[in-house]
């Protein structure tokens, strides 16, 4: 069975925000965990090509001079690749809650052997189950 990672908006704009506000530099933390707790084979290469991509990128800022043709390029491609890692965030790197996949939790004694559905809550583990001849 494929391993699930679900996660709210929140969790997911979290991420992102990680992404934009290190300026890229710590794009490839997000599709690391991600990687690690799913596991599987695609999460892997997209933490490999972002982090890749952050290898080629702060070398290619420090080895290259400064000229203005290489800053432009390399600016385009930082905010390429961010617009990338966040729409992956979004939108496909976690999975939808599945509908109904985790019921609301019952009250008491709601789903014990003999309740009625829908009834009224059976009293607690305590105190005499049987109603004696004489009344309550």
């Amino acid at each position: 069975m494929e391993k699930r990672l679900e996660a709210g908006w929140v969790q997911r704009i979290a991420w992102s925000v990680l992404v934009w506000g290190s300026l890229g530099l710590l794009v490839w933390v997000p599709f690391l965990y991600v990687a690690i707790r799913r596991r599987r084979g695609s999460d892997w290469a997209a933490f490999a090509a972002f982090a890749l991509y952050e290898g080629v990128t702060v070398t290619w800022m420090s080895v290259l001079p400064d000229q203005d043709d290489g800053d432009a390029v390399l600016g385009i491609v930082i905010i390429l690749c961010l617009l990338a890692a966040t729409l992956m965030l979004l939108l496909a790197m976690f999975d939808r809650r599945a509908a109904g996949a985790a019921p609301a939790p019952q009250a008491h004694g709601a789903g014990a052997y003999g309740a009625v559905p829908g009834g009224a809550a059976a009293p607690g583990p305590y105190g005499n189950p049987y109603r004696g001849p004489y009344g309550p």
